[in-house]
């Protein structure tokens, strides 16, 4: 099984700088979305031999996920239950026969940190959430976590020490949730592989020189640790700030 993982940072700017291409190159069990700013209605696009599923954000043009999935899932979901509105459209939950995929749009903490309570008590509730459905079955989550885990995840740990995704609150709530029982995927292959990374500013010449961060992620129940074939970062491909992720497994 395939799946992959891309913020497209507005699907309709996307589609217009070879998404299809990639996607069809791809030929992916599971496509997953995030940033799409999107509202229903507002993009047209049937995609033979998949189900789409979709998560828009209430707010005009922000936020937002989708799921395509050739299979279709035994069921699906927006958001994290009733106790905890999804109003910006940050995740969706598919269910199939032995997983459950959660392709999540973590809340950025701004650049001034203004909205990082919020998002630590967000990730609080998606960790509880994640542990929940994982007593009943095996649990892939993927998206923009929107943090870099540790030094080697991002391209200058020492002035960016503080700043919005890598503070160490954020860090800690990626330690805390990999140590309830998830495999950080790319990881568990590539414990030190270095520049390595999945989004870049869109100041000049910062994606050229590999100015980056690793904030995209797949990460699973470490139950699922042998039936992991490989994890990869498609960094090559344009169309958005953020590059496509890459999980293979057997399923």
């Amino acid at each position: 099984m395939k799946i992959v993982s891309w913020n497209v940072n507005g699907l309709r700017a996307c589609l217009k700088k070879g998404f299809m291409d990639y996607f069809s190159h791809m030929d992916a069990d599971i496509f997953c979305l995030q940033e799409i700013k999107l509202q229903e209605g507002q993009v047209d696009l049937e995609i033979k031999g998949y189900h789409l599923f979709w998560n828009y954000a209430e707010k005009k043009g922000y936020s937002g996920t989708a799921v395509f999935s050739k299979e279709k899932p035994l069921s699906w979901k927006r958001g994290m239950g009733e106790d905890t509105p999804d109003l910006e459209g940050r995740v969706l939950t598919l269910e199939f026969d032995n997983f459950y995929l959660v392709n999540v749009y973590t809340p950025n903490s701004q650049r001034d940190l203004a909205r990082i309570n919020f998002r630590l008590e967000w990730e609080d509730h998606l960790r509880q959430y994640l542990a929940d459905l994982d007593t009943r079955k095996p649990v892939v989550l993927c998206g923009d976590l929107n943090v870099a885990h540790n030094e080697i995840d991002l391209k200058n740990p020492k002035t960016n020490k503080g700043n919005s995704g890598f503070t160490d609150e954020e860090r800690g709530k990626m330690t805390d949730l990999l140590g309830t029982g998830f495999i950080d995927t790319f990881r568990h292959f590539y414990p030190e592989k270095e520049g390595a990374y999945t989004w870049w500013s869109y100041m000049s010449k910062v994606r050229e020189r590999n100015i980056g961060w690793r904030i995209d992620y797949f990460i699973v129940s470490e139950r699922l640790s042998d039936s992991l074939i490989d994890s990869q970062l498609h960094c090559d491909i344009m169309g958005s700030d953020h590059c496509p992720v890459m999980l293979e497994l057997n399923l």
